[in-house]
């Protein structure tokens, strides 16, 4: 037996040292079949740099070497096929072009989606972490939305407000409200909308689509012979403008074309 040791080279200037022993056999040439001399090798110790993977099988006398990918990756990846694909091209940010076909998300932001019930190894198996016994480890729904056990739940705690119900099959129509103060600003005779009052800067933007004209808490009068187009009118406003000698007209929410002229 005969101790050796070997340095090796990779591709990407990866240098592998094997320490091995070598053991000759010698047959007798009385042998039957003609002499011949077996050489077979066990490896005791590889040390790799950390830029290359070993790998040594025990059976055989090869040396396989796989060098990491040359991404510039550091992050973990939870995709075995990112982490073992060579991302280099992508890395270069100079000579690439991101099309919709190359996009991918940032390496970790995504996990894949964890799959309950296919055994113990995936960490979700058996009872997929529902438990063992109990309601709600039942199938289909155990409990409707809301139920919180029988106590008094948080839908019943809270304060109601009375005229105004809620819960499911009540809708309450939200609008920009316009007071008639900002009325008082127009010419006489005019067609005032809430665009026009927006662009002479009497109110301001809103985040509703649909407008609404209620009375004002000021002084200030509404302009006479105003045409006001809006989706709604309470009616001290409306008495306030057709006061005035105005015209209410209400608009589709929809459409904002003149629906209904009062």
């Amino acid at each position: 037996m005969v101790l050796a040791s070997q340095t090796i080279v990779t591709a990407n200037s990866t240098v592998c040292t094997i320490n091995f022993r070598l053991v000759i056999v010698e047959v007798s040439l009385d042998a039957p079949d003609s002499s011949f001399v077996v050489a077979f090798s066990r490896f005791a110790f590889v040390s790799v740099c950390k830029d290359a993977y070993a790998f040594v099988p025990r059976g055989g006398s090869r040396v396989l070497a796989a060098p990491r990918s040359s991404s510039q990756l550091q992050m973990k990846l939870f995709d075995w096929k990112r982490r073992q694909a060579d991302e280099s091209a992508l890395n270069d940010l100079d000579s690439t072009e991101f099309t919709l076909d190359n996009l991918k998300p940032a390496p970790g932001s995504r996990m894949r989606k964890k799959r309950k019930g296919r055994g113990i190894a995936a960490g979700q198996g058996a009872t997929c972490g529902f438990g063992m016994r109990g309601q709600k480890s039942r199938s289909g729904r155990p409990t409707r939305p809301g139920f919180e056990g029988g106590q008094n739940p948080l839908y019943r705690r809270l304060p109601k407000f009375v005229g105004q119900p809620t819960g499911p099959g009540h809708k309450k129509t939200v609008y920009n409200i316009i007071s008639t103060d900002s009325l008082s600003s127009a010419s006489p005779g005019s067609t005032v909308n809430f665009d026009s009052l927006l662009e002479s800067k009497a109110v301001t933007k809103s985040k509703y689509k649909i407008h609404k004209i209620v009375s004002g808490k000021g002084d200030a009068s509404v302009a006479s012979d105003l045409t006001v187009q809006a989706h709604a009118f309470t009616q001290s406003a409306r008495q306030a403008i057709e006061g005035a000698g105005g015209k209410c007209e209400v608009l589709s929410p929809t459409t904002n074309q003149v629906v209904e002229d009062a």
